[in-house]
């Protein structure tokens, strides 16, 4: 049984940063490339970045890109998102997901598993 686990989330003030962890089981990590995705209230869940299975390339999201940095390590079998300069508008939870392909893509529907996600909350 395939399970994503994400943690890190929390409340941070405006300008903070937070890092999450998203640990897989049940499938070979490395066969994956991974992926973090964010629903905020009342919108449509949106790509934030993916990491190639090898780790060796990354993809962002434009409102993201300089701010989040995704990672993996894959003796561990764990994906990371180090946040910073966080704003009130990256508040969402958010979501790791596996995709079995060399590399992510920014579709939802594209991705295999999902997580059960982790609240973000920066405030004001």
């Amino acid at each position: 049984q395939v399970q994503l686990v994400e943690s890190g989330g929390g409340l941070v003030q405006a300008g903070g940063s937070l890092r999450l962890s998203c640990a897989a089981s049940g499938l070979t990590f490395s066969s994956y490339a991974m992926g973090w995705f964010r629903q905020a209230p009342g919108k449509e869940r949106e790509f934030v970045a993916t990491i190639r299975k090898s780790g060796g390339g990354t993809y962002y999201a434009t409102s993201v890109k300089g701010r989040f940095t995704i990672s993996r390590d894959n003796a561990k079998n764990t994906v990371h998102l180090q946040m910073n300069s966080l704003t009130p508008e990256d508040t969402a939870v958010y979501y790791c997901a596996a995709v079995r392909w060399l590399i992510g893509t920014t579709k939802v529907d594209e991705y295999d598993y999902w997580g059960q996600g982790t609240q973000v909350t920066v405030s004001s």
